[in-house]
């Protein structure tokens, strides 16, 4: 079996039912940032911390969902899906996580350990393809909380750099102005 099909050597693609639409079509643009962030995320994997490998795991799993969602265009086609449990999910991890760094007071400047670099990287890919999402819910029906997903993610990923960083006793840098 090839890798290759040829049938996107015209500038289309199939998407999940088998319409064709162009590659810079807002369904593309949304799943392939997601796609993106996944892979980007695929980079910090191992981070030398279980409770956060265990964690990246099952968000590579639900960015998957997403983009088969954004590759949908007929949501009742869609299973599994995102759903509220997923965000509670998020949102959990996230007051989890938090609980190990002190309190911000101001802003912080992306860096620090390689790993914590990588996941300010994930953050701001997850944060385009929050926009890329948003982008295609105002062109047709998307679920919202796969959006919802994704900008919690994005929260994430920038407490999970601030852990990863705390726990190798690396400073955070503010910006000077």
């Amino acid at each position: 079996m090839n890798i290759y099909t040829g049938r996107g050597d015209d500038g289309m693609t199939d998407l999940r039912d088998l319409s064709r639409v162009a590659k810079t079509h807002a369904r593309i643009e949304a799943y392939g940032t997601v796609d993106e962030a996944n892979a980007v995320i695929g980079t910090v994997y191992p981070s030398e911390h279980e409770d956060i490998d265990a964690w990246l795991i099952q968000v590579q799993n639900h960015l998957h969902i997403i983009q088969a969602e954004f590759a949908t265009p007929d949501e009742s086609m869609v299973d599994p899906q995102i759903d509220a449990s997923h965000v509670r999910w998020l949102e959990t991890a996230i007051d989890g996580f938090d609980d190990e760094v002190p309190p911000l007071t101001s802003f912080i400047l992306p860096g620090g350990t390689a790993t914590a670099g990588d996941l300010h990287h994930a953050r701001t890919v997850v944060r385009r393809a929050e926009r890329r999402a948003v982008a295609l819910g105002a062109a047709e029906p998307v679920d919202d909380q796969a959006i919802t997903y994704l900008n919690r993610l994005s929260d994430a990923l920038f407490v999970l750099a601030r852990v990863v960083n705390h726990r190798a006793g690396v400073d955070e840098r503010t910006p000077s102005y």
